[in-house]
């Protein structure tokens, strides 16, 4: 277009004078052409830079676009590595409690006075105690084989940015239950790890990082989850760090599915820097297999057995006040010994009813130190094995038509039963780990929130109902003996220790997952 123009204005200029000379006209008439000629090729020349402006413009916002599409594409295939999905539950409990001993009954023996040193303080109750969980998930590709999986967690109390007296049993808050006490609103790392799959070409992985070991099997039904949430059975509810070595399986039977075995390893307790003065305390280590037997659609069985070698008496609590408190209570941290653990879970659906039936074993070797220690006994320090077992079984029909499930579940645990569950989902007492009986009924209700935007979309309310009856003291502890609530209350008094007999639990929640 532009030399087009230019062409034209040299072209008008040549011919002018032969234009002139054809028309006749006089000197100032041609003087009149020239300046009209003059002046239109001004307003030319102007139009022509003004074209070339914009064409250097326009160029250049070609070329900047083609560098920002070019940015934005490799942004866009980077972001695309990442995906990301959460939950969110607001949780509302009452809670209720029934110890053995009644307010202003003497307790603690002084064994140098025989007289009792203080009284307790009687049954317990929260009427309204409020919660939010926030959890963020995120996985990414690195490459074909390696994936890397995490989570984020905050769990708090409202009014609160520490854990509310009772909650967790007493326990406070260590890596064995963090994430899953409430405690404050900072978001920790719940879960981190990678994957290497397809480890030389055959069905075998390595995971190593934050693992997730918490809400196994079958607490997906009660907790209203489509998938497994985590490796090991419901009794092994204990976040740690530690990895995996494992292998998968088709049985080539299409009853019995495919099937996947793993070594699982742990850590519980870093022991830090030692010295050659003064007592040493080592390591606390996990260590065990996790077998899925098989997996065809719901149906689902898992065989596992662990152990616990040097297994401390307290671990590291986060707050430095609680280890004073538990030296105070039960002297230095030492290791007690091993204890060995054994569970299975079977689980299926027919038609719209789910169902599950499970069961454990715990088997303590203490050393010198002893376990289940009873400081009245001749012998204080138990250096005697001793076992426990557990049954635990469900069910829920789902009313699909009404988006209602209803379920049921009942637990038992002998006397000398552990179950690894610090970081059980039951605010105030582990119902796995409960020595003696203990009882859940809940209703789901999924909300009519309109259609879902997102795959991992699910929003509903939980009410459940939990009664726990015991017959021991304890739960997750192999410090101390547990005591039958009924025949050893005179110990019990002499101790000072004032357990929960029973105990009424109802909460309600809200759910939504996106």
């Amino acid at each position: 277009m532009v030399k087009r123009l230019s062409v034209l204005a040299i072209t008008a200029l040549i011919a002018l004078p032969t234009l002139a000379a054809a028309g006749g006209g006089t000197p100032a008439d041609l003087e009149k052409k020239i300046d009209d000629l003059s002046r239109q090729l001004d307003e030319l020349k102007a139009q022509m830079a003004k074209q070339n402006e914009t064409v250097t413009q326009v160029s250049g916002k070609v070329n900047n676009m083609d560098t920002l599409l070019e940015t934005k594409s490799e942004a866009w295939d980077l972001a695309s590595r990442f995906q990301f999905n959460g939950d969110f539950r607001a949780r509302g409990d009452y809670y209720k409690a029934d110890t053995v001993f009644a307010a202003g009954t003497p307790m603690r023996l002084n064994p140098a006075t025989g007289q009792f040193m203080d009284t307790a303080k009687g049954d317990q109750e929260n009427d309204t105690i409020m919660t939010n969980r926030l959890r963020l998930n995120m996985s990414a590709k690195a490459t074909e084989n390696l994936e890397f999986k995490g989570r984020l967690a905050m769990y708090k109390a409202w009014g609160m940015e520490s854990t509310p007296d009772g909650v967790g049993g007493g326990f406070p808050v260590f890596d064995g239950n963090t994430t899953r006490t409430p405690n404050d609103s900072a978001l920790y790392v719940d879960r981190a790890f990678v994957n290497w799959n397809n480890v030389g070409g055959a069905p075998i992985w390595f995971s190593i990082g934050r693992r997730p070991t918490t809400d196994g099997p079958p607490a997906q039904i009660r907790m209203d989850n489509d998938n497994r949430m985590a490796t090991p059975v419901a009794y092994m509810d204990y976040p740690f760090d530690g990895l995996s070595l494992g292998y998968a399986y088709n049985w080539g039977i299409e009853a019995l599915g495919e099937g996947r075995i793993r070594f699982c390893y742990g850590r519980g307790f870093e022991n830090g820097l030692q010295n050659d003065v003064g007592p040493s305390v080592a390591d606390t280590d996990f260590a065990g297999l996790s077998w899925d037997v098989m997996k065809k659609g719901p149906r689902f069985l898992n065989i596992q057995a662990f152990g616990a070698y040097n297994l401390f008496n307290y671990p590291v609590f986060t707050n430095q006040t609680d280890n004073a408190n538990f030296a105070a209570l039960l002297g230095p941290r030492e290791n007690l010994g091993n204890l060995y653990h054994t569970s299975s879970v079977y689980m299926d659906k027919v038609n719209n009813l789910n169902y599950f039936l499970a069961g454990g074993w715990s088997h303590s070797e203490p050393n010198d130190n002893g376990m289940f220690n009873d400081p009245l006994s001749a012998t204080p320090h138990n250096t005697n094995s001793e076992d426990g077992y557990s049954v635990y079984t469900g069910v829920r029909y789902d009313i699909d038509n009404l988006g209602l499930k209803v379920g049921a579940e009942y637990n038992y645990g002998s006397q000398y039963w552990v179950a690894f569950a610090p970081g059980n989902d039951d605010l105030y007492m582990s119902k796995l780990a409960t020595r003696g009986n203990a009882y859940e009924l809940y209703l789901i209700y999924d909300l009519p929130t309109g259609e879902a935007i997102s795959k991992y979309a699910k929003t509903f309310m939980r009410l459940g109902w939990q009664f726990y009856d015991y017959d021991y003291s304890g739960g997750f502890d192999w410090n101390l003996k547990p005591y039958d609530l009924d025949k050893e209350k005179s110990k019990l008094q002499a101790l000072g220790i004032n357990p929960v007999q029973s105990a009424n639990q109802v909460y309600l929640t809200f759910e939504a997952y996106f």
